[in-house]
């Protein structure tokens, strides 16, 4: 069936499509306190367009991501930071949809291959982290080096669970546009039954920008799996992955722009 609204006030928003499609609703966690800072930067290109893949890093990336671990790592023995960590692409997976190709708004596409996510104490402490100085020279040594450049201050919406950083795998952010928020929390917390179903999803953190108007995306997913054999297959090979996650995406329009790291 196509459109149909769900009625219950608290989905009061989602439209849902291929409702015959059975997943089970997705198990929500109490979400931190935290204040978290995600910073994106697009620094070498894939290999190849049509192999969104990335092999090998420039020197130039290198030395970025080497002074980043450093700043981070002089980061993380601040009292008030939770966790500072720093991630390099592996992969553009597909996911995209097509609602980018059917808005009018003028949407950056996420190309960020270094990305950073720290997690302070709370949201008070954001302040503080933008007022350090360990922190100033990560943003700007990030900044001076992208051809694109993304950063956000936020907070966790939703979550699954924790996402693990102790531990290698392959981690998402996952960059969304959305006409609306709500639907954009709604359609996502819909969809995620798919990924625990098809890929044993276990965590997420959904981060919400605590400014709008600064953030180019509505909301940024995070989570990990052990390796990519735990997700590439599913996305490419189940037909599940587009009627009952894209197509409720784009029923709903949200675009999401996932891109897949590795620790760095």
């Amino acid at each position: 069936m196509i459109g149909t609204q769900m009625t219950d006030s608290s989905e009061s928003k989602l439209n849902i499509v291929n409702d015959h499609l059975d997943f089970p609703r997705i198990s929500l966690t109490e979400s931190t306190d935290s204040g978290y800072r995600h910073i994106a930067a697009a620094v070498d290109d894939p290999l190849l367009p049509i192999l969104p893949v990335y092999l090998f890093d420039s020197k130039e990336k290198q030395r970025l991501v080497a002074e980043c671990k450093r700043l981070c790592d002089e980061l993380a023995e601040t009292d008030w930071v939770v966790d500072a960590t720093v991630f390099k692409a592996v992969i553009h997976p597909p996911g995209r949809g097509e609602y980018l190709n059917q808005t009018d708004e003028d949407v950056h596409l996420a190309d960020f291959d270094v990305a950073v996510l720290i997690e302070v104490e709370n949201i008070p402490a954001l302040q503080q982290l933008e007022e350090n100085n360990t922190y100033l020279t990560l943003e700007s040594t990030l900044e001076d080096a992208a051809r694109s450049f993304h950063v956000i201050s936020g907070t966790n919406e939703k979550r699954i669970g924790p996402v693990d950083h102790d531990s290698d795998g392959v981690f998402l952010f996952n960059y969304f546009f959305a006409e609306d928020i709500e639907q954009n929390l709604q359609v996502w917390e819909y969809t995620s039954g798919w990924f625990q179903a098809e890929t044993g999803l276990d965590n997420s953190t959904l981060l919400l920008p605590l400014d709008s108007d600064r953030s180019e995306y509505t909301v940024i997913n995070h989570c990990r799996w052990d390796g990519l054999l735990d997700i590439l297959p599913a996305l490419l090979f189940k037909r599940t992955f587009r009627t009952y996650v894209l197509e409720n995406f784009e029923a709903n329009n949200v675009a999401p722009m996932p891109i897949l790291y590795k620790l760095a």
